[in-house]
Parts: structure tokens; C-alpha cells; sequence
């Protein structure tokens, strides 16, 4: 009897689980798929971004703009929208960008017309365009052929920015040449930076940048050097002349236009000691220093036994050769044209130096010549400015003659 009573009451309890169980399943079926379809839904769900009622319309300009204004406009910000609403939604935006396309259109003649681009204001052009090159940077007043450009240094960067941007008063023997210029950092630079004018006439234009790494130290005993070059239809160049610009003190005033006076050969005052001319060149393989003392001009003569020149090449403190040209007579300007050669190795480039000693002899042999001035040529252990400049345009162009004239200067 027991058991008749037990056996219902288990199978209402096991179908009662079963019910439960599966209204559990039924709840976690409907849950997962309406999770599922709101996830699809969000993802469908576009910001509204209506088509363009209307393509890119070009205006002509009209005279409601000022001159020098640009109007513009910004793009639509968006907005997320319901699917249900979008279609109402779409209507009434198409309708409102017709109407703002048509106010763009009357109200802001010569930009462009676009749906859904709200108007905000004007560019002023005139912040942005370019004045022409002649009108900022016009030649000073004078006969003298000069450089224009422009120098900035950067302390953060460690970098010196070179502006170089046209010559003027190029002499008429060079108008039809093309001009090239070749800039340099002295006294560490060796390779140089060339920039090649853009056209030909007295005033060529080059508008070119350079960037030299430089540190904050070094900076102000630094030279920028530029040595423009004319260049002859058969490739041949002829030296025009060149600028020694010394940094030191020059960076205050960072992106001022500057013209600098180009040291040419022609229009080289002597000194008050006189100049000489000397040429030189190095040839690495064979590890040979060639000089030939060319000519002296503007020479200060004491007696009339002559002028002779005494070339020492110099090794730090150490002498290592001595050399002597001839005697030239009864001259003011004497032609030398002696040439000498020294051993050199090209490890000692940036050690060594040559001192030049123009000398008269006294009618007493016993007594020491009389020296009328010196001239040291070397690196920036020894030289600077153009005896500086001398002596690296030697190493950069190896076997190929460099001649120059130079102030002779005081014994100290």
C-alpha cells in the first residue's frame, strides 16, 4: 500500500523538475536571443550620415566676399540614430539640407557648397600667400656682387638652418653661366653642400635650406663659409668669390635677411704690410704637400737687396722643413712663381701648418734678413678666416692647384 502511495508522489515530483527545468531552458533560449538582437542592432545601427541631395556646387565669386577672404566650412558632427526613426529622420534632414545648400549658395559666393557643411567664418589669404622674392629681399644699392641669406640655430635640436636665397649684382661676364654654390661649416666641415641657382642673370635665385648638426659649444667658433662658382657651358668653373660669415655673436637676431659683400680677387685691398699669392695642393698617394709662391704685391721695402721667401712646414711646435725661394730685385711686386714640395702624411693633415716669411736680406751676411710679414696657412689649430679657409679647400679637392691671395701680417 506504501509503495502505491510513493510511486505517484515521485513521478509528480520528477515531472514537476521537468517543468522547471524546461521553463529555465525556455528563459535562457528567449534571453540569449534578444541579447543576440540588440547586439545586431547596435551594430547595424549607422550613424546618420543622409546622401548628399545635392553634389559640390562651384560658385563664382561675387561681390558679397571681401577681397583676401576665403569662406569655409565644417563638416556635419554625427549623430547615432533608431532605425524605426530614420526614415521620418531622413525626410525632414534632406529637406533642411536643400534649404541650407541654397542659403550657402546667396550667402557665401566663391567657396564651395556642400550639405550637411555648416559656414563658421573666413581664411584671410593674404596669411598665407608668398610675397615674390624681390620685393622681400631686394639687392642694397651698389656695385659690389652680394650674398643674401639667413642663419638660425636651433639649441634644442643642436641644428644651424641656412637659408641661402640669391646674389646680386653678378658681374656681367657670368650672366649666362649657371651659378653654383658651395657651403661649408668651418672648421670640422670637409664635405661641402652645393646648391645650383635656379636660372641665370646678375641677380640668380636659389631659395635652398640647409642643415648643419652642430653642438650648442661649437657653435660660436664656428665660420659658415660660401664660395660661389660660376659654371661654363664645357663644365668649367671659375670663381666668382666667397663669404667668411663667423657665428659668434650673429645668432641673436635668429631669421633676419642678411647680405654679406662676396671677398673677390679683383676687389681685394691690400693690406698695410702687402699681399702674397700662393697656390697649394695635396695629393694623398703620394703623400706630397705642393706650394708655389706666386707674385707679392703692396710690399713695404727697406733696402733694394731684394725679396725672398721663406716657407717652413711646421708640425705642432716641431719644425720639420725649411725651404727658400729665390731673390727678386728692385720690385714692389715681385713674381716668384717658385714652387716647393713637402712630405706630408695624411694623418698629419690636421697637425701640421706652413708658415711664410717674406724676407730681405741685409748687405751684411752675418746679420738675420729683415722679415717684412708672416703668413700661417692651416687648420683651426693654427689659422682662421680665409688662411683657414685656404687650407680646407686643399684637403676637400686633392691634386687640383688652390691659389689665393692673403694679407701678410706682423711678427709677433
Amino acid at each position: 500500500m506504501a509503495d502505491q502511495v510513493l510511486l505517484p508522489a515521485v513521478g509528480v515530483c520528477v515531472g514537476l523538475l521537468l517543468l522547471l527545468l524546461l521553463g529555465l531552458t525556455v528563459c535562457y533560449v528567449r534571453r540569449k536571443k534578444k541579447s543576440v538582437s540588440q547586439y545586431e542592432e547596435l551594430l547595424s545601427t549607422a550613424p546618420a550620415v543622409p546622401a548628399c541631395s545635392a553634389p559640390v556646387i562651384l560658385v563664382s565669386q561675387g561681390s558679397w566676399i571681401k577681397p583676401g577672404e576665403i569662406p569655409f566650412t565644417l563638416p556635419p558632427r554625427f549623430m547615432t540614430q533608431r532605425h524605426d526613426d530614420l526614415e521620418n529622420e531622413e525626410e525632414k534632414i534632406e529637406e533642411e539640407m536643400r534649404m541650407e545648400v541654397r542659403r550657402d549658395i546667396l550667402d557665401h559666393r566663391g567657396s564651395l557648397s556642400v550639405s550637411r557643411w555648416y559656414p563658421v567664418g573666413t581664411v584671410l589669404s593674404g596669411l598665407y600667400s608668398v610675397p615674390a622674392l624681390n620685393e622681400v629681399v631686394a639687392p642694397p644699392p651698389g656695385m659690389s656682387t652680394r650674398l643674401c641669406f639667413s642663419v638660425e640655430y636651433r639649441p634644442g635640436s643642436e641644428q644651424l638652418a641656412v637659408s641661402l636665397l640669391r646674389l646680386g649684382n653678378l658681374p656681367p661676364r657670368f650672366h649666362g653661366n649657371a651659378t653654383l654654390v658651395e657651403l661649408r661649416l668651418l672648421p670640422d666641415d670637409r664635405r661641402p653642400r652645393q646648391a645650383k641657382a635656379r636660372g641665370t642673370g646678375p641677380d640668380p635665385e636659389f631659395n635652398d635650406c640647409f642643415v648643419f648638426q652642430v653642438s650648442v659649444v661649437c657653435v660660436s667658433q664656428s665660420t659658415l663659409s660660401v664660395c660661389v662658382l660660376s659654371v661654363e657651358q664645357d663644365g668649367r668653373r671659375q670663381a666668382v668669390g666667397r663669404v667668411l660669415f663667423p657665428l659668434e655673436g650673429e645668432l641673436g637676431q635668429a631669421g633676419r635677411v642678411l647680405w654679406r659683400d662676396l671677398e673677390t680677387e679683383d676687389h681685394t685691398q691690400c693690406s698695410e704690410l702687402g699681399d702674397v699669392k700662393i697656390s697649394l695642393s695635396y695629393s694623398p698617394a703620394l703623400q706630397r704637400l705642393s706650394v708655389v709662391v706666386l707674385r707679392a704685391r703692396g710690399l713695404q721695402l727697406l733696402t733694394d737687396t731684394g725679396v725672398s721667401v721663406q716657407v717652413s712646414l711646421r708640425i705642432h711646435t716641431q719644425v720639420v722643413k725649411i725651404k727658400h725661394s729665390s731673390v727678386v730685385k728692385d720690385e714692389n711686386d715681385p713674381y716668384f712663381n717658385h714652387r716647393m714640395t713637402f712630405k706630408l702624411r695624411p694623418q698629419h693633415l690636421d697637425e701640421a701648418c706652413l708658415r711664410f716669411e717674406l724676407q730681405q736680406p741685409n748687405h751684411a751676411r752675418s746679420e738675420h734678413p729683415a722679415v717684412l710679414g708672416v703668413l700661417v696657412l692651416g687648420p683651426f689649430m693654427y689659422a682662421r678666416g680665409p688662411q683657414l679657409q685656404h687650407w680646407m679647400d686643399m684637403v676637400n679637392t686633392p691634386q687640383e692647384p688652390i691659389k689665393l691671395w692673403h694679407g701678410l701680417g706682423r711678427v709677433s
